[in-house]
C-alpha cells in the first residue's frame, strides 16, 4: 500500500473514531484543531485513543484489532508507548509532531512531546495501571531520529 493512500486509511479510521469519542464521551467538544492542541493526558486519550481503545481502555476486536491499554504488559515500558504514538505501529498513524505541509491535513492529528508524555502517564496510571514511573516531554523530545547523531 503506498504511504499516501496508508495515510488517507489510517486518517480515514481516525476521523471515524473521532465520531464515536464524542457520542461516547461526556465532553460536548467536537474533535477540533483547537481540543487537540490544547488537550493534556485525559482530553487526549478521550479525543483519539477511546475511539479504537474504548473508554475503558479495553481495546477492541472487530474490523480490525486495537489492544487492550489495561493490563497490558508492554506498558511496563513508557518509551515503548512512546515509540509506537511518535511512529505507529501497525495500523496505528504515527503521531508526531513534525514540520508539515502548509495546509496540510495531518497536522492535524500531530501531538507535541509534552502531549505524548502526558498521554502516556494518564494510561499507566488509570484503567487499572498501577505504574508509579512516569515519562517525560524531554525523553519523548530524545527518540525523535532527527535526534539522533548521525552514523559516518
Amino acid at each position: 500500500m503506498s504511504r499516501p493512500l496508508s495515510y488517507a486509511c489510517a486518517m480515514t479510521v481516525l476521523l471515524a473514531c473521532s465520531g464515536t469519542v464524542n457520542a461516547q464521551s461526556m465532553d460536548d467538544a467536537l474533535y477540533t484543531r483547537s481540543s487537540i492542541k490544547n488537550a493534556h493526558g485525559e482530553g487526549i486519550f478521550q479525543h483519539i485513543c477511546q475511539g479504537c481503545h474504548m473508554p475503558d481502555a479495553k481495546g477492541a476486536t472487530g474490523a480490525g484489532r486495537y489492544p487492550a491499554l489495561t493490563g497490558n504488559p508492554k506498558l511496563a515500558s513508557a518509551q515503548y508507548m512512546a515509540a509506537v504514538i511518535l511512529f505507529g505501529r501497525h495500523d496505528m498513524p504515527s503521531f508526531e509532531m513534525k514540520p508539515a505541509t502548509q495546509g496540510s491535513f495531518f497536522e492535524d492529528t500531530k501531538l507535541s512531546d509534552e502531549q505524548i508524555a502526558e498521554v502516556i502517564n494518564y494510561v499507566r496510571s488509570h484503567f487499572g495501571n498501577h505504574y508509579t514511573d512516569s515519562i517525560t516531554a524531554a525523553q519523548v523530545a530524545a527518540m525523535h531520529p532527527q535526534d539522533q547523531p548521525s552514523k559516518p
